[in-house]
Parts: structure tokens; C-alpha cells; sequence
């Protein structure tokens, strides 16, 4: 429930906030579940101090272990990076999908890096 309330506020930021003509979703599986949410809009406003949503996004994934940052990638938009650990008791076979059919975007956990 965490990963799919951390998607839903970022595309609403998205919606409300970055004026963006696209937006990108991703998501890796490994040891975690490994969250990409990037637009291409007009990015983090410098003297902005973090609103409800993102104070939200980042005490869901605390609340599991893992993390959230937002960042304004240097080809500008907004980057939300989240990382959830699986619960314990995943098979094997589970923890080692690396890739989700349609393009393969993760190696070895790190978000981003093009298998």
C-alpha cells in the first residue's frame, strides 16, 4: 500500500505543481521494490519548503525501512527515488526479478542504470 500512496502523490504533484508534457513511472524489483517517478516539468521551486505530500511520501517509506528523496535531476523536472524492503519470506525465485517485461531498466538494485 505504501509503494501505490507514494505513486499517487507524486503523479499529483505532477498534476498540480510541475506544468510537465510527460512522466515517467518505473519500478525494480530486488532485495526491495525500487520507485522512479520523473517528469519533465518546471522542477522544485528554490525557496519552497516540502508540503504535506512530500513529508507524506518520505514517512511511508520510513515507516517500512526504506527511503524517499525528491531531487531535480540537471536536465530539470523532478525525481521521486523510493526504496521499500520486501517483507520477510519472498521466494528466491522472487527476489531475483530484476526487470519488469517492456525494458529493462534496473541492474543490480540501482534504480536508473539501463541493463
Amino acid at each position: 500500500m505504501a509503494a501505490y500512496r507514494i505513486v499517487q502523490e507524486a503523479l499529483t504533484n505532477v498534476v498540480r505543481h510541475a506544468g510537465a508534457r510527460s512522466c515517467v513511472v518505473r519500478l525494480a524489483l530486488d532485495e526491495a521494490l525500487h520507485l522512479e517517478i520523473a517528469d519533465d516539468g518546471v522542477g522544485l521551486a528554490a525557496a519552497s519548503r516540502a508540503g504535506v505530500g512530500l513529508a507524506s511520501m518520505r514517512e511511508r517509506a520510513a515507516e517500512l525501512g526504506g527511503t524517499c528523496v525528491v531531487e531535480m535531476p540537471p536536465t530539470g523536472g523532478t525525481r521521486v527515488l523510493a526504496r521499500l524492503p520486501l517483507p520477510p519470506g519472498p521466494t528466491e525465485a522472487a527476489r531475483g526479478v530484476r526487470s519488469l517485461p517492456g525494458g529493462a531498466w534496473a541492474r543490480a538494485g540501482r534504480v536508473g542504470a539501463r541493463a
